[in-house]
Order: structure tokens, then sequence, then C-alpha cells
């Protein structure tokens, strides 16, 4: 339901993902198509699309709330080419079956292609898997990564930042996310 209006909209989910509790959470991220800087605004439309589409088709049965977010820099690698595209940066690995009795790695990113993540490893030794193998998989914040997050566009303005300047600061500490609560039925 989320991915034809994604694709209207230009945007590309990056992860769904259902977190259960008393109200479940219903968290969906998101991200400009190529992964161009993406922003509260790109998430507080996509979600306001979102809404009546999912009051209709009702997928979750009880009350819930939606969250729709962007990856942020040290984002989740859910997709056959997100590893690709951070080539050179640390990441963090888990596996749905261990591998010589290890599920979980971490390392630089080497590449991807046809024959899986490569990744080389502390010891030098190199990992290579394919995505749909991996449980998880994140990138490590390092200032390597900031520093590519801000030449590329990707990070927000800063504090201390010209573009900064401009902005109001009363919310700084809040994460580029717009929630929504859902009523099922409603």
């Amino acid at each position: 339901m989320a991915g034809p209006l994604a694709t209207e909209l230009g945007l590309e989910i990056v992860r769904i993902r259902i977190m259960g509790g008393k109200r479940p959470l219903l968290q969906i991220m998101i991200e400009k198509a190529g992964g161009a800087a993406t922003d509260v605004e790109d998430c507080a439309t996509f979600s306001r699309n979102l809404s009546p589409i999912l009051e209709a088709e009702d997928p979750i049965s009880e009350a819930y709330r939606l969250e729709v977010s962007t990856p942020g820099i040290d984002r989740p690698l859910t997709r056959v080419g997100d590893f690709g595209r951070w080539v050179g940066h640390l990441a963090k690995i888990e596996l749905t079956m261990p591998l010589d009795g290890r599920r979980r790695f971490q390392g630089i990113i080497q590449g991807e292609d046809e024959a899986g993540v490569a990744i080389e490893l502390d010891d030098e030794s190199q990992l290579v898997a394919q995505v749909h193998e991996m449980s998880k998989a994140s990138l490590i914040l390092t200032d390597e990564l900031i520093d590519a997050a801000t030449s590329d566009g990707t990070l927000p303005p800063q504090p201390g930042d010209e573009a900064f300047a401009g902005l109001e600061t009363e919310d700084e500490t809040e994460p580029e996310t717009i929630e929504n609560n859902q009523e099922s039925g409603a």
C-alpha cells in the first residue's frame, strides 16, 4: 500500500516495521529516490497521503500509531544496492544463520555485486553475504560518514552552520519524524 504512494511522490521505502506493545507502532522509513536529502516535509507529505489509504484498507486490526521518518546518518541497510552506495564506510551486520558459529560482524564495506555484499572485517578477512541473508545491517556513525553526509547534502544544517541561522531551534532535539495516531475502522 505504501510502495505505490512513495513512487508517486518520488520517494523510496527504506524499511517498514511494526513494533508491538499496548498500541502497536507502524514505522515507515522513507528517503527521496536516489538517496537525495529527505526532510520533515517529505515525511509529513507521505504521512498525510498514506493515512487515508491505511484507514480505508485497515491493514492492522487494532488501534496503532503511524511514524514516518528518514533513515538518518547511521541508516539501516535493507535493500540490494544500499551497500554499494556506502562503499568505504563502517557497517555492522547480523546474519539470519550463523557463519562459522558467528552471526554478528562489523567491517568496512568493500562493494556490492551479484555475488553479494563484501565486508572487510577487523582481522582483514572478508565476509560476503547476500542482503536477504541478513537480519539486520546498518552504517556505524563515524567522522568519515558525517563528512560524506555533509558533502552530499544529506546531513541537515547543524548549529554553527550558516544555513542553521534561519532555523527555529525550539525543537532541535526532535528527530525528523512525523507521527500520526491511527484508529482501525475509523
